[in-house]
């Protein structure tokens, strides 16, 4: 009896409602599943042992939001969090508080949006925030390595790069997710949880729902029919009424959630021109680097032809030299010329030997100036 299923723990949860009041509960999986209506995968997006990237999911009676650190659930009475001593996840339970408990009298957002709200803003501050870091170590590091080409500061340009392309995915992630949700309207109106709540109560809902009868007890067209007993005709007229009646229902929470769509829509323009900006640090400070590496790549080609030519200089004197080489060992063979005999021979085959090995590098130099192949 102690042993339970797997994926059946109960897990440790904070609920903030809408008061602002906060409480730790343990549910289980399949618990929170039927509280907030959601398939098991829409769960798997908050379990802190899985890696995904940022999503905001609309659904029908709750808001899935996965931003960095802050995994949670939102519904249109409360907001629910894995349990987590991560500085990022308190502080946004704290700040959820506080606005909720110092709400403005003339507060037009409704409880989810401002749960939300408070989420998007916990999520671009802490990329704001690593950006501003990265700045502050990347560009001393790099004026650095203009400087003083080094192992050492290579290795760490090449670490602050890798963590620059990490951040940069990360906030691409959030800003093409709010960007997605701005396009879809369809999305939006399916956020407003508040104002669907509020029409699954009403009476007029709930009349709808129990099925219409006629006046003298039969059973009217719209009125549900039992597959068993109804003939195929019925039960696909049966059907057609049942599908016609959703999408009623779905127009009429389209045009009902118009203007909550353009409140949401300005909720998120504001947090989409913050993490476009801070997506445009990252941008400038990746083209800082790339420069930086031009300017780098420049210097090495400029050493590299001075190599080359200090090569060609070296090979043409090896050369020069390798003349007298061959006059000795022409002069060092064992036969008798009259050339010996002449005390001022030796003077004169140098001599000879030096202008001729100085012509040929002068030559050489001046072919080389004339292909250009070094500046002299």
């Amino acid at each position: 009896m102690g042993l339970k299923k797997r994926g059946q723990g109960l897990r440790s949860w904070i609920r903030v409602d809408s008061s602002g009041n906060s409480q730790i509960i343990e549910v289980d999986k399949f618990t929170m599943m039927r509280r907030c209506d959601l398939p098991a995968r829409d769960l798997r997006l908050l379990d802190p042992l899985f890696v995904y990237p940022s999503t905001i999911l609309g659904r029908e009676k709750a808001i899935v939001v996965n931003l960095e650190q802050i995994r949670c659930i939102i519904t249109a009475d409360e907001v629910l969090l894995l349990n987590s001593l991560d500085n990022y996840v308190l502080q946004y339970v704290v700040e959820l508080q506080r606005r909720l408990t110092t709400a403005a009298v003339g507060e037009y957002l409704p409880f989810e949006f401002r749960a939300l709200e408070v989420a998007l803003e916990a999520a671009c501050t802490f990329l704001d925030s690593q950006a501003a870091e990265l700045e502050i170590e990347a560009y001393p590091l790099l004026d650095e390595l203009t400087s003083k080409i080094s192992t050492l500061n290579l290795e760490r340009v090449r670490r602050l790069k890798s963590r620059l392309v990490a951040l940069t995915r990360r906030v691409q992630k959030v800003r093409d997710e709010i960007e997605q949700l701005m396009d879809d309207d369809g999305d939006m109106a399916e956020m407003y949880l508040t104002e669907k709540k509020s029409r699954m109560e009403s009476p007029f809902h709930e009349q709808g729902s129990m099925g219409f009868r006629s006046n003298d007890g039969g059973v009217s067209a719209s009125a549900p029919v039992s597959p068993v007993s109804s003939p195929p005709d019925s039960r696909r007229l049966d059907k057609c009424l049942s599908i016609a009646r959703s999408r009623h229902e779905s127009m009429r929470s389209s045009e009902s959630g118009t203007e909550s769509i353009e409140e949401l829509e300005m909720l998120l323009e504001a947090y989409f021109v913050v993490i476009d900006s801070t997506l445009n640090k990252l941008t400038s400070l990746k083209e800082y680097i790339d420069d930086t590496e031009d300017f780098i790549n420049i210097q090495l080609d400029n050493v590299r032809n001075q190599l080359i030519q200090f090569e060609l200089i070296l090979t043409t004197a090896t050369f020069v030299v390798a003349i007298f080489g061959v006059v000795a060992g022409i002069f060092g063979m064992n036969f008798a010329i009259p050339l010996f005999d002449n005390p001022g021979a030796f003077k004169w085959v140098l001599m000879i030997t030096a202008v001729c090995g100085i012509t040929i590098f002068c030559a050489f130099v001046w072919f080389f100036k004339y292909r250009r192949l070094m500046p002299l």
